[in-house]
């Protein structure tokens, strides 16, 4: 199982997860040349994709999918609520109802030779999803766009391979900076974005001898930057009641405007 985030922020988001045989993105929050240039420099193309997995109908997720659907035909997995809330958004052109897979939160479906688990996440969305991909003894999570995490998250959480994790704000720098009020209320509550330090001690309920790297995906570009980020998270690794330090596994930090490294589960 591998992991590549082609971009991961506040301004797009779209994320590759696959095995040798099985190759699905997770959104399609930028343009479509662009999902086909990231792709193309881990040695793929779009049409190649088995499948799109979509979160939610948020424009950094969506913004793309009408283009790559008309263009490459690939099935597109989603909630009931969030295929309606695409159908609905008009910015977006035609797409082929025919195209759309519906999943529901906690009931695995396979993809060729890979399982995909939707896990239902709190963020002020029609019916939102995170996505965990295994194969074999091999798992992959791609965890964002959750204002709160509690018990349920944990336990789905657990044993995973690689993550990525959102570390979307500094509570601080958003507390002063020039959002409107409304917004910063919505990007702080229950269905908002996870905090650096939220992140952090999420990752501290989750740690495993056996993780291999954790990617901390979709900072803000006005409320949070990438050394910020890491070293929060870090720390309150580090402060949290678990038996692990901060050094014990790579944490790597997703850009906006370019793609990671490919990260082996």
């Amino acid at each position: 199982m591998r992991l590549c985030s082609i971009a991961s922020g506040s301004s797009g988001n779209c994320i590759y997860v696959g095995s040798d045989q099985t190759h699905l993105i997770i959104d399609a929050g930028i343009s479509g040349k662009r999902i086909e240039e990231g792709l193309n420099e881990i040695g793929l193309k779009t049409k190649e994709m088995d499948g799109i997995l979509i979160t939610h109908e948020h424009s950094d997720h969506i913004c793309g999918l009408g283009v790559v659907a008309r263009k490459c035909g690939i099935p597109i997995y989603a909630t009931r609520g969030t295929i309606d809330a695409i159908l609905q958004t008009k910015t977006l052109g035609n797409i082929d109802s025919d195209l759309f897979v519906e999943v529901e939160p906690d009931r695995d479906f396979e993809i060729g030779d890979v399982t995909v688990s939707p896990v239902a996440i709190s963020h002020d969305a029609a019916q939102p999803a995170a996505y965990i991909v295994r194969k074999e003894d091999k798992s992959v999570g791609v965890i964002t766009d959750l204002g709160k995490y509690d018990q349920y998250i944990i336990e789905r959480l657990q044993g995973l391979d690689v993550i990525l994790l959102e570390a979307n704000h500094d509570i601080h720098m958003l507390e002063v900076g020039n959002y409107p009020y409304y917004l910063k209320q919505r990007i702080l509550g229950d269905k908002g974005h996870l905090s650096n330090e939220l992140s952090g001690r999420l990752l501290g309920h989750i740690l495993h001898d056996k993780l291999k790297a954790v990617l901390l995906g979709h900072l803000s570009k006005e409320n949070n930057y990438e050394k910020l980020a890491y070293e929060t998270v870090r720390l309150e690794v580090a402060l949290g009641d678990n038996p692990y330090k901060k050094d014990d596994f790579p944490i790597y930090v997703a850009r906006r405007d370019a793609i990671s490294q490919i990260i082996e589960a």
